[in-house]
């Protein structure tokens, strides 16, 4: 089964903790303390892979997660960093952040990353980094501390990946219009062929390589019916593919053997769907390609479609892909257009709201959840917990000296903080005191 759209679960490896140790050989009077730091977290990486197909490889498999960094030993000896998890997915992935979807049911989260080039890789989820040995924490005045830091855990997200394929020219149109029949015709792809609607399950790419200027790829986009952008048929989980197209190729039935409606009215039928999905895909160039025309045609409609198409500033090619009649000059219109015709559409990942600042430090927010009750949060207090051991007494002094140095108790006394007051950080809770 073709898969385009999967939901899974990636987690980054949590970095190893640092050690808390001190040098004992014999003859070393002052050895002090040699605890050595934590191993990083591995990472998860995306990589676009020409050799992969489909999504099908997350289909049964929902989990990833990278290896954890090694925790650091004594004698400085540094934690094993964890190895990297690579994911290997077809080029023109899209990686939304999390599993939401609209009213019709379109993933709806941010773009997390957008693969569109071969070989292109991306970080989505960074290892935590590993803890620091206590050898970082002796100072003249504290020479033999007695704690460390704990690696820092690895970031887990939801995330939805959405295959957009990636193809220079987009076939569209109704059911047995003669979209996978014209592929067959020009390229050496076998798509299935029948007389009944919805014979086409999934897109089908083929390479046309012929004498028409240039070689370029064909993509058969099945599933268009009226109601397809809000879900009816097989709704837009085609639609996507559509994105990604360069020039679109409007396959219309023009002998109306499926139809009632009227070649114009098909084509506005069509367009009006792309309009509701996505309303730049009106603004590629598009050319008709009226099918069937060996068949007898109605003068009075195919006069109606030349017009229409004159006043889009369409081009309009009459072909019989039974017959192969037109289809050399249809191929031939599309490589005149393809040189002028925009790139593919891209989707500007949104990295600011996925990593981490810098200055984990300066983000601290401190609040007050009702009378007698603050709680004080942020990435420099996470790590400050990490690595300060509260049961020592020289340890406690060193928070508490952190909250002073970054006016945490400054702005507890602005929010108007009494004796005996309960501050919670994370999962320890303080009473206040002068």
């Amino acid at each position: 089964m073709f898969a385009d759209n999967v939901k899974i679960t990636i987690e980054s490896g949590g970095g190893g903790h640092g050690c808390i140790s001190f040098r004992r050989e014999k003859y070393v009077p002052n050895g002090g303390p040699d605890g050595g730091d934590g191993g990083r977290g591995g990472d998860v990486v995306f990589v676009a892979d020409t050799s992969v197909n489909t999504l099908t490889d997350f289909r049964y498999k929902k989990n990833f997660r990278a290896e954890e960094g090694g925790n650091g030993g004594g004698s400085k000896c540094k934690g094993k960093n964890g190895n990297d998890l690579i994911l290997k997915v077809p080029v023109g992935t899209l990686v939304r952040y999390g599993w939401e979807t609209d009213e019709t049911g379109k993933p709806d989260g941010l773009v997390m990353a957008d693969l569109k080039t071969p070989d292109e890789r991306r970080i989505l989820a960074k290892g935590g980094r590993g803890g620091r040995g206590n050898q970082h924490f002796a100072t003249p005045a504290r020479q033999a501390p007695k704690f460390s830091e704990d690696g820092k855990p690895g970031k887990a997200y939801q995330v939805t990946l959405e295959l957009k394929l990636i193809a220079d020219v987009g076939i569209i149109g109704f059911p047995n219009a003669g979209k996978s029949s014209l592929l067959s015709r020009v390229t050496k792809a076998n798509p299935k062929i029948a007389n009944y609607q919805f014979t086409t399950l999934s897109p089908n790419l083929g390479v046309v390589r012929h004498d028409y200027g240039r070689d370029f790829v064909l993509a058969d986009i099945p599933g268009l019916i009226e109601g397809a952008s809000e879900g009816i048929g097989l709704g837009f989980d085609f639609l996507r593919h559509i994105e990604r197209t360069r020039v679109l190729v409007h396959v219309v039935d023009a002998a109306r053997l499926e139809d009632d409606l009227t070649p114009t009215q098909a084509v506005e039928k069509i367009n009006a769907e792309l309009a509701a999905f996505n309303p730049k895909l009106l603004e590629r160039p598009q050319i008709i390609a009226a099918n069937k025309s060996d068949l007898q045609l109605e003068e009075t409609h195919i006069g109606e479609l030349k017009n229409f198409c004159a006043e889009k500033g369409w081009r309009l090619y009459f072909i019989s892909a039974a017959t192969n009649d037109g289809i050399d000059a249809l191929m031939r219109g599309i490589a005149e257009i393809l040189p002028t015709a925009p790139e593919p559409a891209d989707f500007e990942p949104d990295y600011e709201t996925f990593f981490e600042p810098t200055r984990e430090e300066e983000f601290i927010t401190v609040e007050k959840v009702k009378d007698g009750y603050f709680r004080v949060e942020g990435m420099g207090i996470e790590r400050l917990l990490g690595y300060t051991n509260m049961a020592d007494e020289r340890g406690f002094a060193f928070f508490q000296r952190y909250m002073r140095e970054r006016g945490i108790i400054a702005r507890l006394e602005e929010l108007g903080i009494q004796e005996n007051d309960t501050v919670q950080l994370y999962e320890f809770e303080f009473d206040y005191w002068k």
